[in-house]
């Protein structure tokens, strides 16, 4: 397989690292890519990973113990599809703002890292190559220090397990 990892260093340009997202998941589904472009981010900064996944974790527990209370308070009424999806969406909507708010302090000072997993089969080195040559002159890429990392370089095997362990 000809694979290669390409890593943008966003600094804390978090708005740069959601465009270059977006132009990926555009070129996976518009070229009809699936699998062959993989893309994780790992953000580093004043909280640590475990940090955002509690603030989750939490509102998650909360959007819990909102929905059966006001569940059980329908049940009396006639049930209605409006009335459902309102009393269940208030909760969720005021978890999910929660967890939003915890997290975006932490975004703004985190150092945005983007890993850009190319895994073409031998039959598609050209294609492969020509990725390779096109996604650092895009336009978010471009604003962004990037690194290529293939199988022969003695830092791509510290590289693909770091890349593995992201989420």
């Amino acid at each position: 397989m000809a694979q290669s990892i390409l890593v943008f260093d966003f600094g804390a340009n978090e708005e740069a690292a959601q465009q270059a997202k977006h132009k990926v998941e555009a070129w996976k589904q518009g070229f009809r890519l699936g699998n062959k472009m993989l893309l994780k981010f790992e953000r580093e900064g004043s909280t640590a990973p475990g940090d955002e996944k509690t603030a989750v974790a939490e509102a998650e527990e909360a959007e819990q113990t909102d929905s059966p209370k006001s569940g059980t308070a329908k049940q009396g009424k006639k049930p209605g599809a409006k009335a459902g999806s309102k009393s269940g969406s208030n909760p969720k909507t005021k978890a999910t703002s929660e967890a939003e708010s915890k997290e975006e302090p932490a975004a703004a000072n985190a150092r945005v890292r983007l890993f850009l997993r190319l895994d073409f089969s031998d039959h598609e080195k050209l294609s492969h190559q020509r990725w390779l040559d096109r996604i650092p002159t895009e336009e978010p890429f471009k604003s962004a220090s990037a690194e290529t990392i293939r199988p022969g370089n003695p830092e791509f095997p510290k590289t693909a397990e770091r890349f593995e362990a992201l989420e």
